[in-house]
């Protein structure tokens, strides 16, 4: 550790030298047109959730351009997103492939007139040498986070104190609007968005003509993993779960997913006595589309859950160790359900009488419309 903080001063301490900013006080920023917005230092969830980000600046900026930077891990849900005008995936693994240097380089040294690193989770070092790299007239970047100086903000002239310690409670989606409000960038939107296309809505519609041979019946997706162990709730509790609704109601259910989920999808089907559509290693967009035609969507505290929040479609998220106020989708029929630090306290009972609620006063409305 003390090695790694020594080699970090060390390349601070050059870098400087050439790349460093004056600092300006300066809160007004004219009318910029051409947006540079380096994220490649977010999950996927995190990036989704700061959507509104996105929007702010379209909303303030009708006719600026946004050019983002993402990483190969965290893009797939933002690649038709209607904020975004072209996107660029950082791969450090390509930067010594001529061709993609070039590309890199050609991205990074267009002529923006702000480039802006959010900060919703940590300070990368990574995204604040592309800032300082980029050919922006205006950077935009975070001096310190909860107390914690950035100690490589000499690469942004517009330096923003971030500090959430007393909000603790307040949610990502309003976080990532940080960094810009001083500057007068803001939305009263904070709901996320996939944007998803006629092709991916085919996609969905054809799995669901597949899967319900009922026009009356419901449909509720699910999704079972995480990637984080202590965000997973028990694969039991799910199997009990669908069996409980199952008999409750006239539905038919789906589990999402990827190739690093097959094991916890198998274990699932062996428990209950039928067998759920399974829509996996689909994209995002495609994903988004389906969940959208649902009735419910129950899942874990994951990058999923922030898909599923794009969309109207009834969501059920369920917590464990991290705050919901901070993380769960916001918006209309947005559900969390949390005990406490172990995820499990979180009962079958818990959830089914949400889901439910939530499905009775569906079928409800349906009847009476």
């Amino acid at each position: 550790m003390a090695r790694d903080n020594l080699l970090t001063k060390i390349i601070n301490k050059s870098l400087s030298k050439f790349l460093s900013l004056p600092e300006n006080k300066d809160r007004s920023i004219g009318n910029p047109k051409k947006f540079l917005i380096v994220r490649q230092h977010n999950q996927l969830g995190d990036l989704l959730a700061g959507v509104s980000l996105f929007r702010a600046i379209k909303e303030t900026f009708p006719e600026s351009h946004i050019t983002l930077i993402v990483s190969p891990f965290n893009y797939p849900g933002l690649i038709k997103n209607k904020f975004i005008d072209r996107l660029f995936i950082f791969d450090k693994t390509k930067l010594f492939h001529p061709p993609y240097f070039k590309s890199f380089k050609k991205i990074i040294k267009d002529d923006y007139d702000v480039v802006v690193v959010p900060v919703v989770v940590s300070i990368s070092f990574t995204s604040n040498l592309i800032a300082g790299l980029s050919n922006a007239k205006i950077k935009i970047g975070p001096s310190s986070l909860d107390g914690k100086k950035n100690s490589s903000a000499y690469f942004f002239d517009r330096r923003v104190d971030i500090d959430w310690r007393t909000h603790p409670d307040s949610n990502v989606s309003e976080r990532s609007l940080d960094i810009v409000r001083p500057f007068g960038i803001t939305t009263k939107n904070y709901q996320s968005e996939i944007t998803f296309d006629k092709s991916d809505k085919k996609i969905a519609i054809e799995f669901i003509a597949k899967l319900k041979k009922d026009n009356d019946e419901i449909l509720i997706g699910l999704h079972v993993g995480a990637g984080k162990i202590p965000n997973r709730w028990s694969l039991l509790k799910f199997a009990d779960l669908i069996f409980r609704l199952n008999q409750s109601f006239n539905a038919k259910f789906y589990l999402t997913g990827s190739t690093l989920d097959w094991e916890d999808i198998n274990f699932l089907k062996q428990k209950i006595n039928f067998e759920p559509g399974e829509f996996i290693n689909k994209p995002i967009p495609s994903v988004a589309a389906l969940i959208s035609l649902s009735n419910l969507f129950i899942s874990n505290d994951t990058g999923i859950m922030h898909v599923a929040g794009t969309t109207e479609t009834p969501q059920i998220s369920i917590f464990g160790p991290t705050n919901p106020l901070n993380w769960a989708p916001i918006g209309k029929n947005k559900f969390f359900i949390r005990k406490s630090d172990l995820i499990d306290d979180v009962s079958v009972d818990d959830v089914f009488k949400l889901a439910e609620k939530i499905l009775n006063r569906q079928l409800k409305e349906e009847n009476i419309g």
